[in-house]
């Protein structure tokens, strides 16, 4: 089934995209969260009606995008873990632990946002890189420390 994005999604294209879908994936998910509309000749018209308004919006969410990824590229985020007596962490670090970590630091940014391939699960510093836009990625420096006992 044809569609036509209203919003960007990662995994699909940019806002105003027409774009091919499973029917099933259209219906029950883009369709009623109201993120992509059926590509009719008539919806097809008012895109490119819209086509310049769409472009400029588009424009305006990369610049915004490099701009958030300047603010942020020189942040360093800090996560204190218990560690067992041979040296291994109780548990690791996720994604959704970065997210609190830079929401905590001032930095409001989705889970999905966050690339990391597999959990954290020693101590030191990484490199995370933090997907902003489809064209935008930056990385964050995240430290895993021991937690002080008192």
């Amino acid at each position: 089934m044809k569609v036509i994005l209203q919003e960007s999604l990662d995994n699909l294209g940019m806002i105003g995209d027409v774009v091919n879908v499973k029917d099933g994936y259209a219906r029950n998910y883009l369709f009623p969260q109201k993120k992509a509309v059926i590509a009719t000749p008539d919806e097809l018209r008012r895109l490119e009606f819209r086509r310049d308004k769409i472009d400029k919006l588009k424009v305006a969410e990369l610049e915004a995008a490099r701009q958030f990824a300047e603010r942020i590229k020189e942040i360093s985020v800090t996560k204190s873990m218990r560690v067992s007596e041979e040296g291994s962490l109780y548990g690791s670090v996720g994604i959704s632990d970065i997210a609190e970590l830079l929401k905590a630091a001032g930095h409001e940014i989705d889970k999905k946002q966050v690339l990391l391939s597999e959990p954290i699960k020693a101590l030191g510093s990484f490199t995370v890189p933090v997907r902003l836009h489809p064209d935008v990625t930056v990385d964050i420096k995240v430290s895993v420390v021991e937690e002080k006992t008192e």
